[in-house]
C-alpha cells in the first residue's frame, strides 16, 4: 500500500503520470518499486528503467513510461516533484491527525 500511495501523491504533485503509472507498475521487477517508479517516468514525461549491470551481470528490466531518457536537467524537476509530494504527504497526515482530534 504505501508504494502506491507513493505513485499517487507523485502523480498529483505532477499533475500527470496517471496513465504511465497504472500501464508500467505491474512490469518492474519489485511489486512495489514499479509504482512510483513508473508515476515518476510519467510526471516526468521520460523513459525510466531498463536493462543494468548488477556486479558484472546483466539484469533486462522493462522500461517505464515513454518519450525520452532522462537528462541532467530532469533531476532538478524530479527533486522538485519529489518534494511536492513529501509536502502532500505531510498535508494528508495532518488532515487525517486533525480529524482524529477533532472527532475525540
Amino acid at each position: 500500500v504505501p508504494a502506491r500511495i507513493a505513485g499517487v501523491l507523485i502523480c498529483l504533485s505532477g499533475a500527470r503520470g496517471w496513465r504511465v503509472m497504472w500501464r508500467d507498475a505491474g512490469k518492474h521487477l519489485s511489486p512495489n518499486s514499479g509504482w512510483p517508479e513508473s508515476a515518476m517516468a510519467g510526471a516526468l514525461g521520460v523513459q525510466l528503467g531498463g536493462g543494468a549491470a548488477y556486479d558484472g551481470a546483466w539484469i533486462g528490466r522493462a522500461n517505464l513510461g515513454d518519450g525520452r531518457r532522462p537528462i541532467a536537467a530532469d533531476v532538478t524537476h524530479a527533486l522538485a516533484n519529489y518534494r511536492r509530494a513529501c509536502l502532500g504527504l505531510w498535508v494528508f497526515v495532518g488532515v487525517i491527525a486533525g480529524a482524529q482530534i477533532w472527532l475525540r
